[in-house]
């Protein structure tokens, strides 16, 4: 069965800027879509900020084995039930990957527990991208570092908790440097952070982009769900693997 990723966009700056919208014109989230079609085990779909429960409805999270989410200029505006609906399922095992600007979505800052900051100039500089795990399957394919002509700068540090793995580390012209590739795992769910992708340069046109993209989905993909994870329930005395003699005093009288 092919995987299904879902592509959210935020879909604003597509509508307020002319260079963003020359950029992407079938939008920021359609692009990353047509990049995932690439591979034929990848069955991509498309959903906004602006589509109702912002597309991240309980029907369309069942369709969704990955998660791709992409925002930049409105996440207070995504409501917070419709973020716990998603961090839900990530700790049930779907998969997320957050592009850019996404670091500061509510989502990912949910999942990291940390602000997430870092420092930022739009000068529009080169950035080389190192592969710094050659070996990581979101890695395969690619050379030993590739470079973007324009875009936008982060810098560290980076206030994200200690990643399972480096997998990029970006320098820019300007100087500085970035991780620009890192890996979590929250509950069952796998997490991908890819930095590239700031809205008013060409960035998911670029063939090494598109490669991560597609390389990250098929590592982040997980076919089973543990609902189980959400759940605190009270294993009385008897359900006990081994027998167990109940002694000593207890603050709660739990219905057998």
């Amino acid at each position: 069965m092919p995987i299904r990723a879902t592509v959210w966009g935020e879909n604003v700056h597509e509508h307020k800027n002319k260079e963003v919208a020359a950029n992407y014109p079938i939008g920021m989230h359609g692009q990353i879509a047509k990049l995932l079609s690439e591979d034929p085990n990848i069955v991509a779909s498309t959903v906004t900020l602006q589509d109702p429960e912002h597309g991240m409805t309980e029907q369309k999270l069942d369709e969704t084995d990955v998660l791709l989410w992409w925002g930049h200029a409105a996440h207070k505006e995504v409501d917070d039930a419709i973020v716990e609906r998603v961090v839900e399922r990530v700790w049930q095992g779907m998969g997320l990957i957050v592009l850019h600007s996404g670091h500061h979505s509510k989502v990912f800052k949910r999942l990291m527990g940390t602000p997430a900051n870092l420092h930022w100039r739009e000068a529009g500089e080169r950035e080389r991208i190192w592969v710094v795990n050659p070996g990581h399957p979101i890695a395969k394919g690619l050379p030993d570092y590739f470079e973007l002509e324009n875009e936008e700068m982060y810098g560290e540090p980076f206030s994200v908790p200690e990643p399972l793995e480096t997998v990029f580390v970006s320098w820019f012209q300007g100087g500085e440097v970035f991780r620009s590739g890192l890996t979590y795992r929250r509950g069952a769910g796998n997490i991908f952070y890819f930095r590239p992708g700031h809205e008013t340069y060409p960035t998911y046109h670029d063939k090494h982009v598109g490669l991560v993209l597609r390389n990250a989905v098929n590592w982040a993909f997980n076919e089973n769900r543990y609902q189980n994870l959400m759940k605190a329930p009270n294993r009385p005395v008897d359900k006990a693997i081994e027998p167990i003699v109940e002694r000593g005093a207890k603050l709660t009288r739990h219905p057998k």
